[in-house]
């Protein structure tokens, strides 16, 4: 590992796009200390009791923490994602939009350029949002239009900044920029995280019972890791034969056979987020217009809604949330499938090559047959998924450790890390170097 690492640096190409994306990290995190203008520093602890308990560690886990400071980065790359994610959603619904993703590198970088816009736009939506709702909180020194207006240009400046430097790393850097920024804003909480679990469940406690507790809370981080690794690779490989051609009056070519790479996780953390952004958006709704909810019913409803509860003795009924989070997550999980990946397409493609999977009859049947592979492999995705996602949650509920860091983070992080040592060792196997992941 240190002799390929060692190798790797030895690359101008690849040392200076180390160098260059470790200097926009630290402006990213330098940034993420920087509070916007007006805002009331003294406040600042409270400053997500009005999102609610899991909008608050979502936002503040893919923003490093950026959001409870209420920084010039509080946005960081949320709106850009969310931005990417409408789009993706908008190529498959608006046929101009498809044609022009298909239309080669000019009609990707309109579509990126677009996707710029909608970034800004959201930014200026969310900055809004935020602002208002922590000015009623309190949290600017003087709540009126003209400080409300600065903030909002603060926040969507920092959100555009960071968009920018994203897009930098991914040109003279290492790796996709954007999921670079998330992933060290992520990493960024894990210390503090690592420090809440030593205080609660080792910090002044006798040799047995600290080690103990080491011995769990390591084995639980390494074999979620382990279970997410495995679960990012995983892959049905589906055969596929190309038949022979002619080439010419006598020249025949050879058939080839490949395969067609089925991922179980289509869908990666998009059903995470998809579910856990849906069930807070009531405790989000009811905590920035300051409803009050008096009734038994409404309390249990919205604690049900909450992952914190779920698994917490004493609260039965937030597992009837618990099954609804299960749900929404296999469905996401068919639905983001659905539009990522087009059966139908490619069964026309192989029969318009001259390919065939082996066994099943080119048009219509190899159509059927994906669609049945791909419905048996999206279930096992989706509940490894949940698995993975629901480890920390369980600990949380049931012993209290209460962390950022969680399942959807280990599966960006995990993702993000793999793909980065992908690109690093394509550059290095173009100069005869062996790769990381040899």
């Amino acid at each position: 590992m240190f002799k390929t690492l060692k190798n790797a640096l030895k690359v101008k190409e690849i040392r200076n796009g180390l160098l260059f994306t470790f200097f926009v990290i630290i402006i990213v995190r330098l940034g993420s200390w920087i509070p916007a203008p007006g805002i009331d520093t003294s406040k600042l602890g409270n400053i997500t009791d009005g999102l609610g308990e899991t909008a608050s560690e979502i936002l503040n886990t893919l923003t490093g923490g950026s959001i409870s400071r209420m920084t010039i980065f509080a946005l960081s790359v949320t709106p850009y994602i969310t931005a990417s994610i409408i789009m993706q959603l908008l190529t498959i619904a608006i046929p101009a939009l498809e044609e022009m993703q298909k239309d080669g590198d000019d009609g990707r970088k309109k579509i990126t350029a677009i996707t710029r816009i909608v970034s800004i736009v959201l930014a200026i939506v969310e900055s809004l949002g935020l602002t208002i709702g922590f000015g009623r909180a309190g949290i600017l020194k003087e709540y009126n239009a003209f400080n409300v207006i600065v903030v909002v240009i603060a926040l969507t400046t920092g959100s555009a900044l960071v968009m920018w430097l994203g897009e930098r790393i991914s040109e003279r850097g290492i790796g996709n920029g954007i999921s670079i920024i998330l992933l060290i804003n992520i990493i960024s909480r894990i210390p503090s995280d690592l420090k809440s679990l030593w205080e609660m469940f080792v910090s002044g406690k006798d040799v047995v019972h600290m080690t103990f507790a080491i011995v769990i809370i390591l084995g639980v981080i390494l074999a979620t890791t382990v279970l997410t690794v495995i679960l990012h690779d995983a892959e049905r490989r589906i055969p596929v034969t190309y038949a022979q051609k002619t080439a010419g009056r006598q020249r025949m070519t050879a058939g080839r056979s490949t395969h067609i790479p089925l991922k179980v996780n289509t869908g990666n953390v998009m059903p995470i987020i998809f579910a856990s952004t849906l069930m807070s958006i009531p405790s989000v709704i009811i905590n920035l217009f300051s409803i009050k909810v008096e009734s038994t019913v409404g309390n249990r409803i919205l604690e049900g809604l909450n992952s914190n509860y779920w698994f917490r003795p004493g609260y039965p009924w937030a597992y009837i949330g618990l099954g609804v989070y299960i749900l929404l997550v296999i469905f996401f999980a068919y639905f983001y499938t659905s539009i990522s990946f087009n059966p139908m397409e490619i069964s026309q493609n192989l029969k318009k090559g001259g390919g065939f999977i082996p066994g099943i009859r080119p048009g219509k049947p190899t159509q059927d047959y994906l669609n049945a592979i791909l419905n048996y492999i999206v279930i096992i995705g989706a509940f490894g998924l949940m698995l993975v996602a629901l480890i920390p949650i369980f600990f949380n509920g049931r012993f209290g450790a209460n962390v950022s860091f969680g399942g959807t983070s280990l599966i960006i992080i995990v993702g993000v890390i793999i793909e980065t040592i992908k690109q690093i060792e394509s550059k290095m196997v173009v100069r005869n170097y062996s790769g990381f992941l040899n």
